[in-house]
């Protein structure tokens, strides 16, 4: 009776660990969710913000149509992939859109009426401060993605996470390019 018993509180501890772990991975895996979900708002509110920007530089920048346009088709690709959920698609079009406002913000140094528009002004000083908040969530979501994959690999969490539906979470990654430093002189070249 004694061994019984024994082996019933065995399984019970056993079963409420593995219970606790299973909870622990789906807190995680909700939390690299809601890390991404905190990118998008911020995306949200930029990709808002962006065609207030581009028409106020039309209306001085009369022949970088070019660059204007790719600020635009860059913001259509950062929704697209934004709203697809693919990590990747995303790093890649948040390249572009980077590259694309830092040219934008270069080329308006050649035009000092627009340098002095105030609504320019306040909107550069908006979508910087958006850049400056979006690189904090990045930084964030790929953290929660970190401490999600670090757990389902560890043992026993790997057996949780094999039996329940746990995928690897992918980190949002840049190539050295998009975390460079632009150069001015090519910004003006291009």
């Amino acid at each position: 009776m004694v061994g019984v018993i024994i082996i019933l509180a065995l399984v019970v501890v056993v079963f409420v660990y593995a219970l606790s772990i299973y909870n622990a991975l789906v807190r995680l895996r909700e939390a690299v969710k809601q890390a991404f979900s905190n990118i998008g708002v911020l995306l949200k509110q930029r990709h808002d913000e962006l065609p207030k920007l581009i028409e106020t530089c039309r209306q001085y920048m009369t022949y970088e149509q070019e660059t204007l346009e790719r600020v635009l088709k860059a913001r259509t690709q950062v929704s697209s992939a934004q709203g697809s959920g693919d990590v990747g698609q995303l790093a890649a079009a948040e390249g572009e859109m980077r590259s694309g406002l830092t040219k934008l913000f270069a080329l308006a140094e050649q035009y000092p009426v627009l340098k002095a528009n105030e609504g320019f002004l306040q909107l550069q000083a908006r979508i910087t401060s958006l850049e400056e908040q979006i690189s904090d969530r990045r930084e964030l979501y790929n953290e929660s993605v970190n401490l999600y994959n670090t757990r389902q690999a560890m043992f026993p969490d790997s057996m949780i996470a094999g039996m329940g539906d746990f995928k690897p979470a992918r980190l949002l990654e840049f190539t050295a390019d998009e975390t460079s430093d632009p150069s001015v002189k090519q910004l003006f070249k291009g």
